[in-house]
């Protein structure tokens, strides 16, 4: 009975931990780039578009595909760069314990 006690604080522990790094992430901005910095996109570390930055010089209407193909890349860039700081929080609340393959938190 004693394994199950300090495992169900354990359970506790890692718990309280999850719902502080969810908080984290809320808070947490990473951006993603493109055109050598003319597209900047800023997500939240749960991947909420925060910040939406476009040089001007980009902006022509008789040419919306670039613009609409840099944003992308952009949004791209960044969501990968959320997607490795999650690993990382996650790792740090998880002690480098590995989820079951296909399961993905906070999300």
């Amino acid at each position: 009975m004693k394994n199950l006690s300090q495992m169900m604080k354990q359970a506790q522990e890692m718990q309280t931990k999850m719902q502080e790094m969810q908080a984290r992430l809320d808070e947490a901005e990473i951006t993603g780039t493109s055109g050598g910095g003319l597209i900047t996109v800023t997500l939240t570390g749960k991947g909420t578009l925060r910040k939406l930055k476009i040089d001007p010089s980009l902006v022509d209407p008789d040419d919306v595909a670039i613009l609409e193909d840099l944003i992308t890349a952009a949004f791209n860039d960044a969501k990968t760069k959320v997607e490795a700081f999650v690993a990382e929080k996650m790792s740090e609340v998880t002690g480098g314990l590995q989820l079951p393959p296909g399961m993905k938190l906070p999300f």
